[in-house]
């Protein structure tokens, strides 16, 4: 037996009805008997409902257990090769550079972040490899490249120098995914050094997730260069930069500048070992201090 209800929509004029299936009804209304009473209104329920119910809590219950894996069959993650970063020091605090893993230089100007990429480079030219540096803002120096040691040959060089640091930056981020689909480079390094922090930190984290699940599993060195760290937990490595001191010499009485002229000979670097994902147990923080010296200074 049905009934039919009738209602009146938002629009005036425009009714509309549905039926009403008694035998559909699975907790009836109380009825006065039972409100008067003062008893609950009591639930009906088919014990052919129960036995669905039954059968369903089953069924999602043995997928929950299949599901889920015991701890002893987890098959342990291998870990990453490591390769030299060009710096004894620096392989001496992380173990070097891993491949398949995003790592993270970050400080500010003048605290190593050019020394140990020009290093890192060179490095992996002197291994053969075929690398990538795309240059936000078309900093590097070809003359210090060379003199580093890098193999200009084995080198690609991308200057994504834009009309805006916004434009730089959504060119270095369209060139980093067709290098890291492409392959066959050993080292593929992002400098983001001269990009203001603000503009950096509008890369969504979806991006460098997918630079880091593109990387995986490939012998790529994928190196980021800022002034701060904004890749978040998508990099295996976190390294953080500053300079301790900086030497000055006057220049030469033979030489063409100024008798009051410095050059500056060497810089003393630190280098924090912020975050390491690449062992199973937390990282404490840890910190070198190493020398760069300038090309002119022999």
């Amino acid at each position: 037996m049905s009934s039919v209800v009738s209602s009146t929509s938002a629009a005036p004029g425009r009714p509309f009805s549905f039926d009403v299936q008694d035998e559909a009804e699975v907790c009836p209304q109380p009825s006065w008997e039972e409100l008067g009473a003062g008893r609950s209104p009591r639930r009906i329920v088919s014990s052919q409902a129960l036995k669905v119910k039954s059968f369903k809590d089953e069924a999602f219950s043995d997928i929950r257990l299949a599901a889920v894996t015991p701890a002893s069959r987890l098959a342990v993650r291998p870990s990453p090769e490591m390769v030299s970063s060009g710096v004894r020091a620096m392989d001496a605090l992380t173990g070097g550079l891993p491949r398949g893993c995003l790592t993270e230089l970050c400080g500010p100007a003048s605290s190593g972040r050019t020394t140990l990429l020009l290093a890192a480079l060179a490095a992996a030219t002197r291994r053969g490899e075929f690398c990538a540096l795309v240059d936000a803002a078309d900093a590097l120096d070809a003359q210090s490249a060379v003199a580093a040691g890098i193999d200009l040959d084995r080198l690609l060089w991308v200057r994504c120098g834009g009309s805006s640091p916004q434009k730089s930056v959504e060119q270095l981020l369209r060139v980093a995914d067709l290098l890291l689909e492409s392959g066959g480079f050993g080292m593929i390094a992002l400098d983001l050094g001269d990009v203001p922090p603000q503009t950096a930190r509008c890369i969504p984290l979806t991006t460098w997730f997918r630079f880091r699940r593109a990387v995986e599993h490939t012998p790529t060195v994928l190196l980021a260069i800022e002034r701060q760290s904004i890749a978040g937990s998508c990099s295996s490595l976190l390294i953080k930069l500053g300079a301790k001191s900086l030497r000055r010499e006057f220049a030469d009485s033979n030489s063409s500048l100024p008798s009051h002229a410095q050059l500056l000979t060497d810089v003393e670097i630190t280098a924090e070992l912020v975050r390491s994902r690449l062992e199973r147990k937390p990282v404490r923080s840890a910190e070198i201090v190493f020398t760069s010296k300038t090309a002119w200074a022999g």
